[in-house]
């Protein structure tokens, strides 16, 4: 007989819940890739995890070729996986429950507001239902853009699918594509080139930040979030867009056996890429060592809040910057225009950071005792996963089975988070002692 009070029912914290959604997500998905049905020829169970686990995260990392591996069927799986990774599980929770007349509880919004990263309740079911139309209309607007280049050159049924799948891909910062070089064809494609880019941006920005920037019209009006994205976001593009173009002018292996126009090209679309998406126009591998740190750099800091892209988010850089300077001309007080950053800001973007440096130092660490590659191009791989990028230096097909775990956990945590997977696992507890002032000797 079973005493009262033994079984209990199990309840999950929101981020538990999507913790563990998203898991369901990877293996439901892991397990339809597998089907002789997704595949052209036969692959491994670890194979097709890694794949659904590189959609479902919108990375974009393959250990094979999706092109000639997945049929139609296998691609169609892909295009599900990385829309529903991209705009997230519970926003199409919310779809459905909004079309089955459900009414929307208090819980379901809870996890709305942790799936989008939005400070209060208010708006989040809203927000959800813009976000899914907005995204729609993207889409269309991509296809339609690319069908313009690649339905007269394959046709309108190859033309169309093809512009459909890989328009997902760039909006959702997901960087398979389905020719083997990538998307180096059309490496001095005008059409492409900004179509592609134009999308990584727009689904790199957030979606807090495009509905500002579409509701408000009026720069004095956006918020301090949006401003500070748009500004930095500008920023780093043009930075890291000369700068390639600098570093590689003279390399005959990507932009130095170029024509000039072609060259400025691929700088603009590998300037973009990093951040967000894993498309890439030039080979990866040839990159000089110089260019694959910045692109290092750029995948680290990756995308913006609530948006479809990873890494630390660019805000977040942007608020340890400004603490630094702030401390440095020895100011008490963080402000951004003007504007007060709270010490809660600024200590959460500092975890953030740090979580996940040290993450990447020891998966690094381990992938040099298991993997026979040199350090840059194994730390490449670590943080193109850990901002679900997609870009590697010719590592991915190369992984050991222990290589190729170790890369789904990287590509886990960084799309989940380093504080959603650790309020996950332990939750956090308030408390009103206060212990007296002590002092430790830093720097």
């Amino acid at each position: 007989m079973v005493r009262k009070g033994i079984m209990k029912p199990l309840k999950l914290t929101p981020p538990q819940l999507l913790a563990f959604m998203f898991l369901f997500l990877v293996v439901v998905g892991g397990v339809l890739l597998k089907l002789p049905i997704a595949t052209e020829r036969e692959i491994g169970w670890l194979d097709a995890l890694f794949f659904s686990t590189s959609a479902a995260t919108v990375t974009g990392l393959a250990p094979i070729d999706p092109g000639s591996t997945f049929t139609v069927f296998g691609e169609v799986i892909l295009m599900m996986l990385i829309q529903v990774g991209g705009l997230g599980i519970m926003t199409f929770a919310v779809l459905v429950v909004i079309v089955l007349g459900k009414k929307i509880g208090m819980k379901q919004r809870m996890l709305m507001q942790e799936a989008l990263n939005q400070p209060s309740l208010g708006g989040v079911i809203r927000l959800a239902r813009n976000l899914l139309l907005f995204s729609l209309f993207m889409e269309c607007i991509g296809v339609i853009l690319l069908a313009i280049d690649w339905v007269p050159k394959m046709g309108w049924a190859k033309g169309l699918y093809y512009s459909l799948f890989h328009t997902i891909a760039a909006f959702n910062n997901a960087g398979f594509a389905l020719w083997p070089d990538n998307l180096s064809r059309f490496v001095g494609n005008p059409i492409v080139n900004v179509t592609i880019t134009l999308l990584i941006i727009v689904g790199g920005l957030g979606f807090t930040v495009v509905f500002d920037v579409l509701y408000q019209r009026r720069w004095r009006k956006l918020s301090l979030h949006t401003k500070l994205m748009l500004v930095m976001t500008l920023i780093v593009n043009v930075l890291a867009i000369v700068a390639i173009l600098l570093f590689e002018n003279n390399n005959p292996k990507t932009l130095g056996s170029l024509p000039f126009r072609e060259q400025l090209w691929a700088a603009y679309f590998q300037g973009i890429t990093p951040r967000t998406a894993g498309f890439n126009t030039v080979d990866i591998g040839s990159l000089k060592d110089p260019t694959a740190m910045l692109m290092i750099f750029l995948m680290f800091i990756g995308a913006g809040s609530t948006s479809t892209g990873g890494g630390i988010k660019l805000t977040t850089f942007a608020v340890i910057i400004f603490a630094v300077m702030s401390f440095l001309k020895g100011k008490e007080e963080t402000t951004i225009r003007m504007r007060t950053i709270r010490h809660t800001t600024i200590l959460r973007a500092l975890t953030i950071a740090s979580m996940s440096m040290l993450f990447i130092f020891l998966v690094t660490m381990i992938l040099t005792l298991t993997e026979d590659a040199p350090f840059l191009v194994l730390l490449f791989e670590v943080v193109s996963a850990f901002g679900t990028v997609g870009l590697s230096m010719n590592m991915t097909p190369h992984l050991s089975a222990v290589g190729k775990m170790l890369i789904i956990g990287v590509m886990l945590f960084g799309k989940l988070g380093p504080l959603t997977l650790v309020y996950s696992i332990a939750k956090p507890k308030k408390t009103n002692i206060r212990y007296p002032n002590g002092d430790i000797l830093t720097g």
